[in-house]
């Protein structure tokens, strides 16, 4: 028995270190049928992932998908929350094998290899969070988060990622993704793709960030000039 017990605890152990080795972002280069340069982004927090391809130059939007994820030795499962090409595979399982050193992931009988651009440093915001609220005229105003539509964003040690869903309908409703850093309060972002204007790629953006109460409070201008203050929570 003693030997058994031993052996599961192992085992989970194995498991989580070898999860914990996804964490981050990783990025694959790679080109279309008619010969477009594309490149394809995933990143991974505790529990969550997604993955966007776009092109190279233009920063034009090809596709997207992501949801739930977990580790168990070398076979990968995820959860779909949301695919842009296959709606219906929402709420679906995908199972595959992947292969991971310090540098690279692959997954197994393809020739999709990603190569590591962080490990989930420095990312004072990585993870994965859900919109929350927004502060109107001094006003919190939240919403509940366990609901089928979402806003999820996703943050690795330099890269970000969010998307607006809906698990029930199926529906997606936009996306945005590029690289971020925060700097004494400051939250900045560079946009390299926003499904719902491809001229937004490389619009670099500045908000003032504070945590309170486990709270991001993320204060400044939208790509389109409006005002802002939006409240995200850790997505658990």
């Amino acid at each position: 028995m003693k030997k058994i017990i031993f052996l599961i605890i192992y085992s989970l152990l194995v498991t989580n270190t070898n999860a914990q080795s996804f964490i981050g972002a990783w990025e694959r280069n790679h080109n279309s049928e008619n010969g477009e340069e594309l490149k394809s982004v995933v990143i991974f927090s505790d529990g969550y992932q997604a993955i966007s391809t776009y092109e190279s130059k233009s920063g034009k939007f090809i596709n997207s998908n992501g949801g739930t994820w977990k580790l168990m030795g070398d076979t990968m499962t995820e959860k779909v929350e949301f695919d842009t090409n296959n709606p219906d595979r929402v709420g679906s399982e995908v199972t595959f094998k992947v292969k991971i050193t310090g540098t690279t992931m692959s997954i197994v009988g393809t020739d999709m290899e990603f190569q590591r651009i962080d490990d989930g440093l420095p990312g004072y915001l990585k993870g994965a969070w859900l919109m929350a609220g927004r502060v109107r005229d001094g006003k919190k105003q939240l919403r509940n988060t366990s609901g089928p539509r979402k806003t999820m964003k996703l943050l690795s040690g330099k890269r970000f990622q969010w998307i607006a869903y809906n698990t029930e309908s199926k529906k997606f409703m936009g996306t945005g993704g590029g690289t971020y850093t925060t700097k004494n309060g400051v939250y900045s972002e560079n946009i390299e793709f926003f499904s719902r204007d491809n001229s937004k790629s490389g619009i670099e953006l500045e908000f003032e960030y504070e945590i309170i109460d486990n709270e991001w409070n993320h204060k400044g201008f939208s790509s389109k000039g409006d005002p802002l203050h939006e409240i995200w929570k850790p997505r658990l």
